[in-house]
């Protein structure tokens, strides 16, 4: 039985609306706290937030039956301060169990102090939102910092688009790395099958892998030597590269044959059977990499990207090549946001295998289902194709879409506008929004697969957009207080 919010105070409990927040602190937790808090308050934006989050609960479960889990308020809370301060599950441990306002904010008062939160709970219930839920919960963000700051559905709203890298956590991919990662997890594996089983083939297992890792180290190295000689240190490369291929090669034997001998027991699981098509899986990708290799290293070859791997682990990483200075490649996924002139960010689209042109028109369309009134979107030249443009006329009441290459007559006279170059002077903002979404998390993914990465980028987009709110109000009461503070000295004057 899991549920939004516990009604019923407990004794020394503070309501979440009488959290006192220091409204001078220049800190990012008060505001993200003064945020959350102002969704609370707000009884309409209250019942709208609890009825998304109650979405993550699965229709089959029955809510009035079970063990009661952490309530979603809860999850709700760590997961904002999680991607807003751009913090690890063991910093997240230590603020919901030592800071004072946290605390409070998740429903604790005075003598509730014995409460404690282990870090794996923190992690199991964090990854409980998904990513439509935030999504949801997104659009009511943004919904309740518009009217924050007074403005009516009926204001036409403009907003800009663009695309960046969120890094996936993975090491750059090289073929005797990859070749390393497949042997280390087939053995670490196999070792732990072995050991449930009652064999004592693999009770090495922590000094095999250091014996495949010595060899690969020397074949990193070699390409490193000072060797003159082109043909001799050709030479040294090779036989280091053969050795380390032929040593990874025999343990994955090794696997194979222990695994062909686990798999004819009669008293196996479906956990044991999940393993073992693991262990294959690391089999099969460690003799694709000591094909590679050999084409490579030893024949000369120039494998083809279509057959190269960026990761054992995130297999949804992309090589992007964005043509910036100093940045010559990046390892990650694209990510699409629409930000307003307010700085909220109104939607996102994470481009699996999907370039900036291919999401102009979709990017749109999703926005104006939540914010009808859209009526301007600029670009840069990335998002251009002649079929955009002409489908953004239908969408929208004017666009700012900068043509690739040279731009004839027509073209001149639409981007001399007052209209589009409004627009264009405004564009450029969407970097600050980018850059804020950077540092507040969203540079680089620790969580793992596509379902985590996507859950991962819309908590990021809602965090935001909740410290946001949470900046307007702070800027309203630090104004209030220094209007009263020279009220008091009129008076005393």
């Amino acid at each position: 039985m899991r549920t939004v919010q516990n009604i019923q105070l407990k004794l020394g409990e503070v309501d979440v609306s009488h959290v006192k927040i220091d409204v001078k602190s220049r800190d990012d937790i008060p505001q993200i706290l003064r945020g959350i808090q102002y969704l609370y308050i707000n009884t309409e934006i209250r019942d709208k937030l609890f009825a998304a989050l109650e979405k993550t609960i699965p229709e089959k479960i029955d809510k009035n039956n079970g063990r009661p889990g952490m309530e979603l308020w809860k999850i709700f809370v760590l997961g904002v301060l999680r991607l807003n301060l751009n913090c690890d599950y063991d910093r997240l441990q230590s603020l919901a169990n030592n800071y004072k306002t946290v605390r409070e904010m998740l429903g604790h008062g005075d003598f509730d102090e014995d409460y404690y939160y282990q870090l794996q709970t923190l992690e199991d219930n964090v990854r409980l939102l998904t990513p439509e839920v935030l999504s949801e919960i997104n659009q009511i963000v943004v919904s309740s910092g518009h009217e924050l700051l007074k403005k009516n559905e009926d204001v036409k709203l403009a907003a800009r688009c663009d695309s960046f890298v969120v890094k996936t956590d993975v090491h750059f991919p090289t073929d005797i790395s990859l070749l390393f990662d497949a042997a280390r997890k087939a053995i670490q594996l196999i070792a732990q099958s072995s050991n449930k089983h009652g064999l004592s083939i693999w009770r090495q297992y922590q000094y095999s892998i250091k014996t495949v890792k010595r060899s690969y180290r020397k074949a990193q190295q070699s390409k490193r030597r000072a060797i003159r000689d082109e043909d001799k240190k050709l030479n040294k490369i090779q036989e280091s590269h053969r050795s380390y291929i032929d040593l990874a090669e025999s343990f994955l034997v090794k696997v194979s044959q222990t695994a062909d001998q686990i798999n004819k027991e009669k008293s196996l699981t479906l956990t044991d059977v999940a393993n073992l098509m693991e262990i294959d899986e690391y089999i099969k990708h460690g003799i694709r990499q000591i094909d590679q290799i050999k084409r490579r290293v030893l024949n000369g070859e120039v494998i083809p990207s279509k057959e190269k791997v960026l990761s054992l682990f995130e297999p949804h990483t992309e090589w992007i090549c964005k043509g910036k200075v100093g940045v010559p490649v990046e390892l990650g996924v694209r990510v699409c946001i629409a930000e307003d002139k307010d700085q909220f960010i109104l939607h996102h689209e994470i481009m699996w295998n999907q370039t900036d042109e291919k999401l102009t028109v979709p990017i749109v369309e999703e926005v104006k289902k939540r914010f009808p009134n859209l009526s301007s979107m600029s670009y840069d030249r990335g998002f251009y194709s002649n079929s955009n443009r002409e489908k953004l006329k239908e969408l929208l009441e004017s666009s700012a879409l900068p043509k690739k290459g040279k731009l004839s007559k027509s073209d001149k006279l639409l981007q001399s506008s007052k209209s589009y170059t409004k627009a264009k002077n405004k564009h450029s903002a969407v970097e600050s929004a980018i850059n804020a979404l950077g540092i507040h998390g969203l540079d680089r993914c620790p969580d793992h697969g596509k379902t985590g990465f996507a859950r991962y980028v819309a908590l990021a987009v809602v965090a935001r957009n909740v410290q946001h709110v949470g900046a307007i109000l702070q800027k309203k009461e630090q104004r209030f207080l220094i209007l009263r503070k020279r009220r008091q000295k009129l008076k005393a004057a």
